[in-house]
């Protein structure tokens, strides 16, 4: 485990060896999962030879995993992030069981804002497949997402009034058409570049789905370096859903610092900064902060309350041959604290 380069701690040299294979066992401190808990993925990382005329792609990546947190919440799956470069095709493919214990919040006239706590079971299913247009780094592409839900009351009581029956045991099923422009050094923890990504969502009965309802998200995030030793990161995005899904999967703010699914609402909005100082070739700080909203239909977005997050933490490179860097941050958000363990780019979501 030490580099050929400068002979300090690295990865690079296992991956290789065992041929891309590495146990990462992950510590979970997400507040809506309870703080802490663990996951175990055995992963398989294959490095990709890219064609002519193209400087990076990325390596696939197979997975399985196991999870558990404090809260009681689960889940265990799989899948593939892979490529055909030759061909331009990207494809995605992910399966597994879970459940869940979050909290959600809603406010009422007379009470003010309330908890429910939820468990959340569920069997989702991901195809997603793309092909660059041209010889490009545009990329079109359809996903297609199957999951069957059982919702239950944690407190073992009753079912509050505003959950709508039909919430309580269903299908999702959104089929949707994307692009992604990823100009991006690395998949992994970029220095430069920029990424695109819009999706357009249908859930109907047609496809598979208990509801009718529209999605429409999208997210662009760009890296420069003012400095050789400074790299500078922006991200904007936003969600928008036309009609009712279930509330569950409302859009919420995802922010370090700010629970998940704490701040839910049929439009989101959200732009936030990241700075990453390197102190060498191995060490490096993170700065970060960000405000966003989330915005029910009868809200006005002046109205809506103003979310912030700001923290900081550490990188290190952990294997130099793949640009992958790992570290810990540390956020705080309106009413909330957290520390994530960070594996590559926070920001590598979608």
């Amino acid at each position: 485990m030490r580099d050929t380069l400068d002979g300090k701690f690295d990865f690079s040299r296992l991956l290789i060896d065992f041929k891309g294979f590495m146990p990462v066992p992950v510590i979970i401190t997400e507040p809506a999962l309870g703080g802490f808990g663990g996951v175990l993925a055995l992963t398989f990382l294959k490095p990709k030879v890219p064609p002519p005329g193209v400087k990076y792609v990325p390596p696939d990546i197979t997975s399985a995993f196991g999870m558990y947190t404090a809260n009681g919440s689960w889940a265990a799956g799989g899948g593939r992030i892979g490529s055909f470069p030759k061909a331009g095709i990207k494809y995605r493919v992910l399966a597994g069981y879970a459940g869940l214990n979050l909290d959600f919040y809603r406010t009422f006239e007379q009470v003010g804002e309330q908890k429910f706590a939820f468990n959340i079971k569920t069997l989702p299913v991901l195809l997603n497949v793309s092909k660059n247009i041209g010889k490009t780094d545009l990329y079109l592409g359809a996903q297609y997402v199957f999951a069957k839900t059982q919702l239950a009351y944690r407190p073992d009581e009753p079912m509050p009034d505003w959950v709508p029956k039909e919430d309580i045991e269903s299908n999702v099923a959104p089929l949707t058409m994307f692009f992604d422009w990823d100009r991006r050094d690395n998949f992994f923890t970029a220095n430069k570049g920029t990424r695109l990504n819009v999706q357009y969502a249908i859930d109907d009965n047609w496809t598979g789905s208990d509801y009718d309802y529209q999605r429409l998200h999208g997210m662009f995030t760009w890296f420069f370096d003012p400095k050789p030793t400074w790299i500078s990161g922006l991200r904007v995005e936003a969600q928008h859903v036309y009609d009712t899904p279930p509330f569950y999967l409302l859009p919420s703010l995802s922010m370090r610092g700010v629970p998940a699914v704490r701040y839910q609402g049929a439009t989101i909005v959200l732009t936030e900064t990241e700075q990453r100082i390197d102190f060498n070739r191995r060490w490096s700080m993170v700065v970060f902060g960000g405000l966003g909203k989330a915005m029910m239909p009868d809200q006005d977005f002046g109205d809506t309350e103003l979310v912030y997050n700001y923290g900081g933490g550490f990188r290190y490179l952990m294997a130099r041959a793949f640009g992958i860097r790992a570290g810990i941050d540390v956020a705080m958000g309106p009413d909330s604290f957290g520390w994530y363990i960070v594996f590559g780019h926070n920001w590598n979501r979608l």
